[in-house]
């Protein structure tokens, strides 16, 4: 993909570098169309080059600002660099130009692959990502003198002219292939394929047009080192196509154990499985790599974040956002008073395994057979749009410190939720973990109470952290008026909280703002309101 005019200017072939005019099998004008269309799909794969290290890095590591940060910009350097590299090959554009594009496809191909395997097996992925950036970034950039002195050999113009065809063919297939990506490329094969996919196709493009319409600059032995060249990169594609779903097997063994049940990717993210049911394990629930439930501890922390909202007043109706595993639901279902619980899943799948998997069935009780629960495929923001009122609103969703969760605590998304509260209505939200930095915690009680919102925060530690857990859990229970932590005085009675508990959890919480607050919050939290 071309980013740079005046690098592309400063590199037009006017010196005697661009030789003479090449003998093509077709007429120019043919010609010229043929290495624009090229030009269309190399853009279009290294787009997508682009795009799937930054979404293998924000699935491996999280922050997807970060992970784009560091593609971006390491990229755009990089291809500075490989544009002065390349003019030492302006002489020999077509063979130059033909191994640039194989060892790209080789690179950009294998490229997930091989961060995610840095991952799985070496426990970081950062190095590599800089790596691969890099090294894609001078290839791409590389191309960029080389289709200038290709171009201008098939037909001369002024350099302005020049420039303006090829980067209108660079930009629509950058535009072509950032739409393939997410529309074709992942819901068709996903990360893995997806990329050795675009390799084949990179190189077939480059690969054809530099043996076909250019092989009358080519000697006998540069021909044939770029047709095996070009096959062993092909094989390599084809093998690494053959062997992704062992490959993925092996990664996901080394990342989650031996213990893996079921592993699949949906149109939101991917869903793994691991132990439950007879295999002795613990069940837990990973999405995209995160840990989202561990039944090691998730009692302590569901009973934290439902029974204080449902014991402060009136449950009738109660709304979940998130919580597609059901387990929010089996807790609110103790109580004899629900007459109906929505549950608000953006991803389906995640309410499929909960219903039919054994393992999370009987974790959550079989939550999603009782008639009074109501599982709605949608976006937690769009539904609050539309919403009748409930009495207790739960909002089960990712913690704040993801980025793509941050829409869910942002100052619009609680003023719909205090909405949608009825008379006596609470809202209570997993405010993410306290320890190490409260800075994403306090920030949150401050943002719920911009809205007009009478803050309770409260923090449930957990006295054995298992792996991927955090140490404790923060939840902030808002209403219109001050609204205290209190248990329902008859049953059903919490297996893993207490009055006491509670009080500590308060106090907890009031001590670590005591110590100091980070001054990014929207506005200073106020007790005894």
């Amino acid at each position: 993909m071309i980013d740079s005019p005046m690098s592309a200017v400063s590199d037009a072939p006017s010196s005697p570098e661009s030789g003479p005019p090449a003998r093509l099998p077709v007429r120019a004008g043919l010609g010229r169309f043929l290495v624009l269309g090229t030009v269309f799909v190399c853009a279009a794969c290294g787009l997508v080059y682009e795009l799937e290290l930054v979404a293998l890095a924000s699935y491996l590591a999280g922050d997807s600002v970060t992970q784009a940060s560091v593609v971006l910009s390491v990229m755009v350097f990089a291809m500075g660099v490989g544009s002065l590299l390349a003019k030492r090959l302006r002489c020999r554009a077509a063979v130059g130009f033909g191994a640039v594009e194989a060892v790209l496809a080789l690179v950009g191909g294998c490229s997930a692959m091989a961060l995610y395997a840095c991952f799985a097996w070496g426990g970081h992925s950062r190095s590599a990502l800089v790596g691969f950036s890099f090294a894609i970034g001078v290839l791409i950039g590389a191309e960029v003198p080389l289709l200038m002195t290709l171009i201008q050999r098939v037909r001369r113009q002024d350099a302005g002219g020049a420039v303006a065809d090829l980067f209108a063919a660079d930009y629509v297939g950058a535009l072509v292939g950032g739409l393939a990506f997410p529309f074709l490329l992942l819901p068709a094969f996903g990360q893995l394929t997806g990329a050795l996919v675009t390799g084949a196709v990179n190189a077939v493009a480059g690969g054809a047009l530099v043996l076909w319409l250019f092989r009358r600059d080519l000697s006998v032995r540069a021909r044939w080192t770029l047709i095996v060249a070009n096959g062993l990169v092909l094989a390599a594609l084809a093998a690494g196509a053959v062997l992704t779903p062992s490959f993925e097997r092996a990664a996901r063994q080394a990342v989650y154990g031996p213990g893996v049940r079921v592993a699949l990717r949906t149109g939101e993210q991917e869903i793994v499985l691991v132990g439950g049911g007879t295999s002795g394990r613990p069940l837990s629930l990973f999405l995209n790599g995160r840990l989202r439930v561990s039944g090691r501890d998730e009692v302590r922390y569901h009973e934290a974040l439902i029974h204080p909202a449902m014991a402060a007043g009136p449950h009738g109706r109660v709304l979940v956002l998130g919580g597609g595993d059901g387990l929010a639901a089996r807790e609110i279902l103790r109580y004899a008073g629900v007459r109906s619980v929505t549950v608000v899943e953006r991803d389906a799948e995640v309410v499929r395994l909960a219903r039919r998997d054994p393992g999370l069935s009987a974790l959550n009780g079989g939550a999603y057979r009782d008639p009074r629960v109501r599982a709605v495929t949608a976006d937690a923001f769009d539904w609050l749009r539309r919403s009748m009122a409930y009495d207790v609103v739960v909002c089960d969703l990712p913690a704040p410190e993801l980025t793509p969760s941050t829409k869910y605590y942002s100052q619009e998304f609680y003023g719909l939720a205090e909405r949608v509260l009825a008379p006596g209505g609470r809202l209570v939200v997993h405010a993410g973990p306290l320890r190490p930095d409260p800075r994403a915690f306090w920030t949150v009680d401050a943002t719920m109470r911009s809205v007009g919102l009478r803050t309770t925060p409260y923090v449930i530690g957990d006295p054995r952290p298992g792996r991927g857990s955090p140490h404790d859990w923060g939840f902030v229970l808002a209403a219109r008026s001050p609204v205290g932590l209190r248990l329902a005085p008859h049953r059903p009675r919490p297996r893993s909280l207490t009055e006491e508990g509670l009080r500590a959890a308060r106090r907890t919480a009031e001590r670590a703002w005591e110590g100091g607050l980070p001054p990014s919050t929207l506005m200073r939290p106020r007790y005894g309101e």
